[in-house]
């Protein structure tokens, strides 16, 4: 069966707009996150006293789910994908809410809502909708200056970030103070605000690491230089040097077996005692190309608040992964950070999907609607990357 340019169909439209590489170098990022899932979950899954491949069904069945949600968002419109991005932030606030009243302690840390046996971390959801909503009242600031657009960014940012601290996420806070920034910056905003909350940022983290033990911990230990024997920073480490360039072979690494986060947080290091750090380099790069891709079609892109959110997206899809890989080689401190869709984790996976997928709404190809009258049907085989009509 032909597919016809012709036919203007939602999916056919679909099909030859969207960016088919991106498509095919996140198939590829699932499809090695669970290859790994299957070499590193099962002795973490049998070390908690739970069935072999547990945690890799569940894996599977989260990152099949992850590709559907990723692939709806992927359909929609500009303006709707802002729609969309702005319900979910509401509905994401008032989770968070409830996290705060109703949450379960998990070490000494409230992140978590469980609803219908399933855990759910808001924050997670959080992060892509505030970031496209962000972009847009940094895109109206520079557009409409007489609208109150950079306050209100200044006052969610603000929201945000108090409500993420408080679980404590640490982390998470980190990872949209950075995407703050950047969209500032970005935006064409002036020089002398982002030094102003870059100061903010800087004296936050220092009131972290002297009100928060576990942060202060945490970055003692990686200040004093070696890591403490037969920690988990220790171990990673060792995976690498043990690994060497190829690996010791698919399922013969034995860190996997004295890690209680291999198929989480530690994941890299799994690929590295395995597959060997020429793997990882692939993987890095893999995960490059797509941050890389999103960029340029920025680039391309005329509407600022389409722009900046593509470039949110992408850097922030980027600094996670990227902090997840520091940690294991050493060169950030310990932080409870995924690596998108090779760590294990419901609410990760699918959160990395609906970035995704709003990365594939944002960056199709969209007609110039100077081109088009009433009398000529948009001819989807010569798009260009023009105006959106969707807006």
């Amino acid at each position: 069966m032909r597919v016809s340019r012709a036919d203007q169909s939602r999916l056919v439209t679909w099909w030859f707009t969207v960016d088919r590489g991106l498509i095919a170098a996140i198939l590829s990022l699932v499809f090695v996150g669970l290859v790994l899932s299957l070499s590193a979950s099962p002795a973490v899954a049998v070390k908690k006293g739970l069935a072999e491949f547990y945690f890799f069904e569940r894996h599977l069945i989260f990152s099949l789910a992850g590709i559907a949600v990723m692939l709806a968002i992927s359909l929609l419109q500009p303006s709707q994908v802002r729609r969309f991005a702005a319900i979910l932030l509401l509905v994401m606030f008032v989770a968070l809410f409830a996290v705060e009243l109703i949450g379960p302690a998990v070490n000494g840390a409230r992140r978590w809502l469980y609803v219908g046996g399933l855990s759910i971390q808001p924050s997670e959801f959080a992060k892509p909708a505030v970031i496209v909503v962000l972009a847009w009242l940094f895109a109206e600031s520079v557009r409409r200056p007489d609208m109150p657009a950079l306050p209100l960014a200044v006052l969610l940012q603000l929201m945000l970030v108090g409500l993420l601290v408080r679980q404590p996420d640490v982390g998470q806070a980190v990872v949209l103070c950075v995407v703050w920034l950047a969209l500032y910056l970005l935006a064409g905003l002036p020089l002398i605000g982002a030094l102003l909350v870059g100061g903010v940022v800087a004296g936050g983290l220092l009131l972290a690491y002297l009100s928060l033990g576990h942060v202060r911990d945490r970055i003692d230990a990686f200040l004093a230089g070696t890591p403490e024997e037969n920690s988990q920073a220790d171990r990673a480490l060792q995976s690498f040097i043990e690994g060497g360039f190829l690996g010791r072979g698919p399922g013969e690494g034995t860190i996997k077996t004295r890690f209680p986060d291999a198929h989480t947080d530690y994941i890299f290091a799994v690929i590295a005692e395995e597959y060997g750090v020429l793997a990882c380099l692939a993987l890095a790069a893999l995960v490059g190309f797509i941050v890389v891709r999103c960029l340029v079609a920025a680039m391309r892109e005329p509407r600022a608040a389409n722009r900046l959110a593509i470039q949110g997206l992408a850097i922030a899809f980027g600094f996670q992964a990227f902090v997840n890989m520091s940690v294991n080689v050493g060169l950030l401190p310990a932080k409870g950070m995924t690596l998108p869709y090779l760590s294990a984790g419901g609410s990760s996976v699918i959160a990395i999907s609906v970035t995704l997928g709003v990365l594939l709404a944002l960056t199709r190809r969209r007609a110039d609607p100077a081109r088009l009258t009433m009398q000529e049907p948009a001819d989807f085989g010569g798009l260009e990357w023009g105006a959106d009509r969707g807006r």
